[in-house]
């Protein structure tokens, strides 16, 4: 324990003999005290590029002050590893090209979840996934990709029947929910779409709209997550190793992609939207460039609330949130609703006289100038083919 300090025999222990009247006090009588450090005794200046001295401080330390200790680099923790006879859950992610998407790492969290610490899951993906056991994943099987959704069917099922596991989940999106219903009709298992909760004991629960009740099933065969339920949280690293399932290649099926038409996709679908705001006056002009760009076109809400752009057309929080990966505003302010509706858009430009605009703080790239002037200036180079 520190020993207590008496400040009055400190002070007494100052104090100057004789003299009458005021007390005097030598402060500057050694005392015992923490060593001073010299910074310029642990400096050592030596020449640095292009002449400019560099200090180095690298060297020990005056005497009696206490080196700071090293910390030595901190150690990645072991993966968890666990047997083959461990694995409980595949989870088949969405066809893609890139890193998987949130809906598909929250389905390897509910897994996770499910199989608990001593349970495998296993992820299948039709590319490589170098963060699988990052995110979860005991094993990663990778399949070639299949345009027809018959053909990812037949792949999916083959694969899970050779590995024998007892439940199958997949995401509630356009192609999960198709290859879940494919594999429930085909398997006659027990199947639960849309989950909104996951137990460690296998107990799966959603909401019934409207009728303020829960549905609970326990340990179904084939579940289909709903988006945006599961937190994905950071979890103990796992293997993630990479395995070959040897299984027949499906039917070869003709396939062919068919482009939607430009501009004719629903706001929330769309990739690219332009949007008009109250700073356009000239719509007929907004619509044949919207035409030109292939962009599907929005309106804010002053534009709706007046009649002149269809209710379907308004983008905010009380009209269509976005996900687009190009949102064009013209003459849009940027009020606050409308800026959550555009929260999930990858980039923005923004056209508005106003530097000031919220919409110009949000936007990527902006331009400052009348929407007018800029609308016929881009159209007239689309229209040239530039």
């Amino acid at each position: 324990m520190r020993p207590r300090r008496d400040p009055r025999a400190e002070r007494e222990a100052h104090r100057l003999a004789g003299g009458a009247g005021r007390l005097r006090f030598d402060w500057a009588s050694a005392s015992a005290k923490r060593p001073r450090r010299d910074p310029r005794r642990d400096t050592v200046l030596l020449p640095g590029p292009a002449g400019r001295p560099r200090l180095d401080r690298s060297h020990a330390p005056a005497a009696g002050i206490a080196a700071a200790p090293v910390l030595a680099p901190a150690r990645e923790p072991e993966p968890i590893r666990v047997e083959d006879a461990a694995l409980r859950i595949l989870v088949v992610a969405d066809p893609g090209e890139d890193e998987l998407t949130p809906h598909d790492r929250q389905c390897l969290a509910a897994a996770r979840r499910w199989a608990d610490a001593s349970g495998g899951v296993v992820l299948v993906a039709d590319r490589p996934v170098a963060d699988a056991g990052r995110l979860g994943a005991d094993r990663l099987v990778v399949i070639p990709p299949e345009d027809h959704p018959a053909s990812r069917f037949e792949r999916v099922l083959a694969v899970w029947d050779e590995l024998a596991l007892p439940h199958i989940l997949c995401p509630e999106s356009e192609a999960g929910g198709d290859l879940a219903r494919r594999l429930a009709a085909r398997t006659d298992r027990a199947f639960f779409a849309a989950a909104e909760a996951v137990s460690t004991e296998g107990t799966l629960t959603r909401a019934v709209p409207g009728r303020g009740i829960d549905q609970i099933a326990r340990s179904a065969a084939i579940v289909t997550l709903a988006k945006n339920r599961i937190a994905v949280k950071p979890e103990a690293p796992r293997e993630g190793r990479a395995v070959e399932v040897a299984v027949a290649d499906p039917v070869s099926r003709e396939t062919r992609r068919l482009a939607a038409a430009r501009g004719a996709q629903p706001l929330a679908e769309a990739d690219f939207v332009a949007a008009a705001g109250n700073g356009v006056a000239d719509l007929a002009l907004f619509r044949a460039l919207a035409e030109a760009l292939g962009a599907t076109p929005g309106a804010s809400r002053m534009l709706c609330d007046a009649g002149l752009m269809p209710r379907a057309a308004q983008v905010g929080a009380s009209g269509t949130v976005l996900m687009a990966d190009c949102y064009l505003a013209l003459g849009i302010a940027g009020a606050p609703q409308h800026l959550q509706g555009i929260a999930g858009c990858r980039n923005v430009v923004a056209v508005n006289t106003d530097l000031h605009a919220a919409m110009v703080e949000r936007a990527s790239l902006a331009v400052v100038a009348d929407a007018g002037p800029v609308m016929r200036a881009m159209l007239k180079l689309l229209q040239r083919g530039e």
